[in-house]
């Protein structure tokens, strides 16, 4: 086993309007996600969780943005500046990171440290744009707007969140793949940026396999990796059940395979995280198992 891959714990529901996703990482490594990934030839090290205080047990803040723009937005600024450590740190000494999580707004950490010192793209597999602000979010769930942090879009260009924003990630090389759920002022955000986006319609028309590979020379070409953000609720809820906000209509299992045994093909991984699996809504650890699955595919996990 030469190649290593690095587990790093983000338990976090700060970003989510649902509890109970910050068990996710326990979840996920319950199925099984060590073994499986040294099934596939590749040696797997846990480096634990990071310490993330319960939300019951923050301290309030007098100077956190007021409700409905970017709900704990300081304690997601905590753990993501701890992740962005953990995976740079990672990749230095030579392994692979894999974060689960908890929410999607721990891919600002995850992207601000994989594009740390290094030109690195990205590739979104996710029902949902991740393309809010604190302006534009309805909700002001900070999982919906990590990869616009990620890349300094509107309210993020501002100097208060430079700790957000993945220096060496360029929107060129940003492909979401999949959407289906996007808020009007986010699909205009997207329309308006250079990212490549595929909703469920392009791969219902073109098929998965074009897509994908389509994403990856979008995201592989002229950098010097990609990161993998795979949100469970990509794939359709009647497949992967455990998850916030599910939305019908997406990519089946043998799709979501597919798509990660290409990405294990293009030998372009650089980090990855699984994100958004909630054991308080799955069923019998169902989409857990099928995170487990997904990653093991993605690290190069064959049937022959």
């Amino acid at each position: 086993m030469t190649r290593r891959v690095q587990l790093i714990g983000a338990p976090t529901d700060y970003g989510a309007n649902r509890r109970g996703v910050d068990m996710g990482p326990s979840a996920i490594r319950y199925a099984g996600l060590a073994d499986e990934i040294e099934a596939a030839g590749v040696a797997c090290r846990d480096g634990g969780d990071l310490s993330v205080p319960r939300m019951e047990e923050r301290i309030p803040d007098a100077e956190e943005p007021p409700a409905g723009t970017a709900r704990f937005l300081r304690e997601t600024r905590e753990v993501c500046t701890a992740l962005a450590d953990r995976v740079a740190g990672s990749i230095d000494d030579g392994a692979t990171p894999l974060a689960l999580g908890g929410d999607h707004s721990i891919a600002i950490g995850s992207l601000a440290g994989s594009a740390r010192d290094a030109a690195v793209g990205a590739i979104w597999f996710d029902a949902h744009g991740d393309f809010n602000t604190p302006t534009t979010s309805p909700s002001g769930n900070v999982h919906g707007m990590p990869l616009a942090a990620a890349l300094g879009v509107g309210d993020f260009t501002a100097a208060e969140y430079g700790w957000a924003r993945a220096q060496g990630l360029d929107p060129a090389h940003v492909a979401l793949v999949g959407l289906r759920s996007l808020d009007d002022d986010e699909r205009d955000a997207i329309r308006d940026s250079a990212v490549t986006a595929y909703t469920m319609s392009d791969i219902d028309q073109r098929g998965i396999a074009t897509v994908v590979d389509d994403a990856l020379t979008v995201a592989a070409d002229g950098t010097d990796g990609i990161h993998v953000s795979l949100d469970l609720d990509w794939l359709d809820p009647t497949v992967a059940p455990g998850v916030g906000t599910p939305v019908r209509g997406g990519v089946t299992y043998r799709e979501a395979h597919l798509a990660m045994e290409a990405v294990a093909r293009s030998g372009s991984l650089r980090s990855m995280e699984l994100v958004e699996v909630n054991p308080v809504l799955d069923e019998h650890n169902e989409t857990a198992a099928l995170a487990v699955e997904l990653a093991a595919s993605a690290f190069g996990k064959r049937v022959l």
